[in-house]
Parts: C-alpha cells; structure tokens; sequence
C-alpha cells in the first residue's frame, strides 16, 4: 500500500476536489447552517462521521453483494438506505450525549441524510475504482474538505454580517458573491498538489 498515493487522495480531496467549493455537492448545509461557527463545526463533524461510515459499509456492499449479483442497478437506492440509516443513528448519539449539539443544528442534522456530499463520496468511491483504503482516505478528505469549506464560510459570513455592503446585495446576494469567491480561491490548489507529489 502506497501511503503517498492515500496521502495524495486525501490532500485532493480536501483542496483540489472539494466537494462543497469544487464539485458543488452540500450545499444546502454549506448556506443553511454557517452563520454560527460552533454549528458549522458541528455540522461538519457529523458529516466526516457520516461519510467515512457510509464509505466503510457502501464498499463492501458494492464490491461483496451488487457487483458479484449483477445488481449493480440498486447501487443509489442502496446508499441511500445505508446513509440514512447511519444519519439517525448520529442523531441518537447527539441527541443522549450531546444535546445542545443536537438542539442546536435543528433541522439540518436529519438534512445530512440528504446531503449529496455524502453520496456523492460513496458513488465516486466506486466510480474511481478505490480499493478500500483510497476509499477511506478520500472519504476522510472529502470530510475534511466540507469541515474546511464550513468553518471558512462561517468566518466570512460573520464578518459580511458587520459590513457595509450596499443595500441591493445584503443577505443572501452577499452570501453567494462571497462563497463565489472562496471557490475560486480554491481553483489554486491544484497545481501546488500536483507538483508536491511530482504530478
């Protein structure tokens, strides 16, 4: 097993390949629940917890019982299954040992089950034909990337709170010109990890 290649994995998924910034999956909790940062790193933690438990059980499942059956046709429906059923299992954890966590992302926490992020990474997992580390590693990266994103975006959503942008762009237009221009930042990154790993 080659570490550098996961290490590769990973780092591109957090800067090249992010999924909120780059691939423009999760945006629904990217928008709804970054204007607090305590929520925003909740949120984020949930979901690096979701990705790489629905990464762990998706593969096995894809390459053990649909690939082998020809059933390859249910992948969607069986992912989804899947994250919904660890989605609710986060949710009673936060909810007996957290509940201030829990009261505090509301909505948003049964909404991870919907996050495309999160399937998007298990379907891509299989559609880049990962072996079971490349899967992890990237899950954890994609994880990462969405946890950076969120974190970020929460910092530049309280500082566009307190400024005095012109009237025509406060709320919501001022939201998505500044997440416009954090993606856009990120378009950087994929030459200097292509060049730290000789790509």
């Amino acid at each position: 097993m080659d570490f550098k290649n996961l290490l590769f994995i990973m780092l591109s998924a957090v800067f090249v390949n992010n999924y909120v910034l780059q691939r423009f999956l999760g945006i629904c909790p990217f928008l709804g629940v970054s204007k607090k940062l305590d929520q925003a790193a909740g949120m984020s933690i949930a979901v690096i917890f979701v990705m790489l438990l629905a990464t762990a059980v998706t593969w096995p499942i894809q390459t053990y019982l649909l690939d082998p059956n020809n059933l390859g046709y249910l992948q969607t429906i069986v992912f989804i299954l899947v994250i919904a059923a660890l989605v609710q299992l986060v949710e009673i954890v936060l909810k007996r040992y957290i509940p201030a966590l829990h009261r505090s992302l509301g909505i948003y926490l049964p909404l991870i089950t919907t996050n495309c992020a999160i399937l998007g990474v298990t379907v891509l997992n299989i559609q880049e034909k990962y072996n079971f580390a490349e899967a992890m590693f990237n899950s954890f990266g994609s994880g990462l990337g969405f946890f950076l994103a969120m974190v970020l975006f929460s910092g530049i959503r309280i500082r566009t709170e307190h400024c005095d942008a012109p009237k025509a762009f406060r709320g919501l237009p001022i939201t998505l010109v500044s997440a416009a221009i954090l993606a856009a930042a990120f378009q950087g990154f994929g030459g200097v990890i292509n060049s730290l790993f000789g790509r």
